[in-house]
């Protein structure tokens, strides 16, 4: 009742200025980050088809602080989208509730747009997981479950089998024809990926990484990362820290 004579000027304003029932109200296809196609949605965010757009709401009248809002309600809109896809309501909306924290610490338009970017392919590649694991068997699944809750561990195939109660060469077979990769180099980007998130988002020191993700060296971990990144550890965290 208090906005009543707000929402009757600017239901006003719109129709004066031709805004009322002709205006075009955009919307982002979310439908290839639901299907996990993390190259699909690069290109679309490259070319604009996918972005943080005004999509004709005026919810301040402060250019950043509208986009602010509109990335808050994008993040909500993603969140729903994944869900419907396949992913757990609590990990999709934990994701958006992570991206619009960082959102908030934004001081330009250009942060939120390439943060909106990060979120998209970040949504699109955890929904790409989503459907490999709903393809493959209960004992590949419970394997990949282990090697990223236990990375400082023996995760050879002779370990890993160990643990699984099969057989190393079984394991080895059936692992490579269900996820299109070896043990060894599932292990090794599992291992990178997560120093990424922990070079990007903490203040550990290399040595510490290093030894958290079961290298027995500061020198192996940085010879390996510089291998999948092609950046040392320094470097990548440099250009990367949040």
């Amino acid at each position: 009742m208090k906005a009543r004579r707000e929402l009757n000027r600017y239901l006003y304003s719109q129709k004066a200025d031709g805004r009322c029932d002709d205006r075009e109200i955009l919307q982002n296809d979310y439908s290839e980050v639901c299907r996990g196609n993390s190259e699909a949605v690069m290109g679309m965010l490259q070319k604009g088809e996918v972005a943080l757009i005004n999509n004709g709401r005026c919810l301040s009248d402060d250019i950043f602080r509208n986009m602010l809002y509109s990335f808050v309600i994008e993040s909500e809109v993603l969140a729903g989208a994944a869900v419907s896809g396949g992913m757990g309501h609590d990990e999709a909306y934990a994701l958006a509730d992570i991206y619009v924290r960082k959102a908030d610490k934004c001081a330009l338009c250009e942060q939120l747009e390439g943060l909106f970017a990060d979120m998209c392919l970040d949504f699109a590649e955890r929904m790409g997981e989503i459907k490999k694991e709903a393809a493959v068997s209960l004992h590949i699944r419970k394997c990949i479950a282990y090697i990223y809750q236990n990375l400082n561990a023996d995760l050879s195939v002779k370990g890993l089998a160990a643990y699984l109660g099969l057989d190393p060469s079984y394991l080895s077979r059936l692992f490579s024809k269900e996820t299109g990769t070896t043990v060894k180099r599932f292990v090794t980007k599992a291992k990178i990926s997560t120093a990424c998130d922990l070079l990007r988002n903490t203040s550990l020191r290399y040595i510490e990484i290093a030894y958290s993700l079961g290298f027995s060296t500061q020198s192996m971990f940085i010879r390996t990362f510089k291998c999948e990144t092609g950046l040392t550890p320094k470097k990548y965290r440099e250009q990367n820290r949040v």
